[in-house]
């Protein structure tokens, strides 16, 4: 798969959801027809491995079925894919940087160190050691809010400064402000923001999201992405309905319950119905929500979002 570059990285992305048996195992059979649904959404690509792809609970063995299932797969349907090399460890990240390289990538997700947090110092000595190890597959950072550190403006500037081969960063965005105080990284590479505040953040100099609305409704959310390119106003239209649904419906859930945004991710493709069979399921010792809640959520969803649904 052909490299990706700050330029070409944009879009939609859709994440690919980890399909769990009742014992915890992995439903390949499910995972591959994930992948085969988010292909056919048309979607910009598929990544694997991020929060809601539960990449801190898999063995290598699995690591490596998963990521060999999505190599295969988008080869086949010339999609675009990023393999998540995230670990709390750094030498565990750059061990799976090196096991995944020869999958041949569009590109590698990959978090800072959290365990012990890094300094800038120690974050551009990190990416510059995976940057070599990459054979010539870009590097995208994923810095959301729980991150540790958590950057600002200016410390991302240096980085992506002092390491070119980081192409993209996935945060969360921000009010016009904080676009305003990102323009030296907007200009410098391709920042991606909350799947439900695409519209207004591309407005801003978004290229895209690694997207939760995907979870939801994956063609929907191409859908609006297209949309964002000739229909601005009603692009933005639609956006103050997702804001208010998941403000809503996962807002509830996070303070009621305390569900983790993995669990909301995985209640969203439950409720969206685009995939059968699918668990809303986290493993060991997460909670997650139950069927009969995914169920409210996705008749709101159609009452409240039809334009996903139609």
């Amino acid at each position: 798969m052909n490299p990706l570059s700050r330029e070409t990285l944009k879009g939609v992305w859709g994440t690919l959801l980890l399909p769990l048996h009742d014992d915890d195992s992995i439903d390949f059979e499910l995972l591959e027809q994930e992948l085969h649904h988010l292909a056919a959404a048309g979607v910009a690509g598929i990544y694997s491995n991020g929060s809601a792809g539960e990449f801190w609970t898999q063995t290598d063995d699995e690591f490596d079925q998963i990521n060999g299932l999505l190599a295969d797969v988008c080869a086949k349907a010339n999609m675009p894919f990023q393999i998540g090399a995230n670990a709390t460890s750094p030498q565990a990240t750059l061990g799976l940087v090196q096991r995944v390289r020869g999958l041949r990538p569009s590109g590698m997700q990959v978090i800072l160190p959290d365990w012990l947090p890094v300094g800038v110092d120690e974050a551009i000595t990190f990416l510059s050691r995976l940057a070599m190890e990459t054979d010539g597959i870009p590097l995208i950072l994923y810095n959301p809010p729980h991150a540790k550190p958590l950057l600002n403006s200016a410390e991302i500037l240096e980085l992506i400064t002092a390491v070119p081969e980081v192409i993209g960063i996935k945060v969360m965005g921000g009010d016009a402000a904080w676009y305003a105080d990102m323009k030296p990284v907007l200009d410098k590479i391709s920042v991606f923001v909350a799947g439900h505040r695409m519209a207004s953040g591309c407005q801003q100099g978004a290229r895209g999201c690694y997207s939760n609305v995907a979870c939801l409704s994956p063609l929907g959310a191409q859908r609006w992405y297209e949309q964002i390119w000739t229909d601005l106003e009603g692009a933005l239209a639609l956006e103050t309905k997702l804001v208010n649904f998941w403000m809503t419906q996962a807002g509830r859930l996070k303070e009621e319950r305390g569900v983790s945004g993995p669990a909301i991710d995985k209640m969203m493709a439950c409720a969206g119905g685009w995939l059968p069979g699918m668990s809303a399921r986290l493993r060991w010792p997460y909670q997650f929500v139950d069927d009969e809640t995914s169920a409210q959520v996705g008749r709101a969803a159609r009452e409240e979002l039809p334009e996903l649904f139609t």
